[in-house]
């Protein structure tokens, strides 16, 4: 199991050196986190992934389904690579490690944020900021859109989960008047 780890972090360094060098790494990795997060909502999109049955171009095909022409070339061409070598299985953990890598290298720790609307750089700034007072650690945010957050955030930092949303907000209220 360590040498799969090992070779997990090989492959998410070696990105990182591409989309840096490429001088294209913001745009990569949010595009590659993004894709990440839709495998985990769309079983389909994963097993077709991970089917050894289905040729590569098949997957490559899919791969532009999803982005579209919205996603960068080296984006495209990053996750092309990790399916020519028949690292499909391995896709999620070798990105969130590109991920990783990315924000040990700027010295910061990744919070997995879920907002039903995108954030603008001033909440995202703000949000991150706060984020960094309550666990003392340099936050950076990415954001994933997600339909099931009527309002507010839900951000995630390793283990610890901040929810913000209104509905857990109404709850608490609920509570708290139900108990008075």
């Amino acid at each position: 199991m360590a040498d799969r780890e090992a070779l997990v972090r090989g492959y998410a360094q070696a990105l990182f050196a591409v989309a840096e060098a490429e001088d294209d790494l913001g745009s990569v990795e949010d595009q590659l986190f993004a894709f990440v997060k839709a495998l985990e909502k769309n079983p389909k999109l994963r097993d077709a992934l991970t089917d050894p049955a289905l040729p590569a171009e098949n997957k490559r095909g899919l791969v532009h389904d999803v982005f579209g022409d919205r996603a960068s070339p080296h984006t495209v061409n990053i996750l092309g690579f990790l399916i020519d070598q028949g690292r499909t299985r391995d896709l999620e953990r070798i990105i969130e490690g590109l991920v990783e890598v990315a924000a040990e290298r700027r010295r910061r720790k990744v919070a997995e944020v879920r907002a039903a609307a995108p954030l603008s750089n001033e909440q995202r700034r703000a949000l991150e900021s706060a984020l960094s007072e309550a666990t003392g650690l340099q936050i950076e945010a990415k954001v994933v859109i997600d339909a099931s957050v009527i309002g507010g955030v839900v951000a995630t930092v390793g283990d610890e989960v901040f929810d913000g949303t209104i509905r857990t907000r109404l709850e608490r209220a609920r509570e708290r008047l139900g108990s008075g």
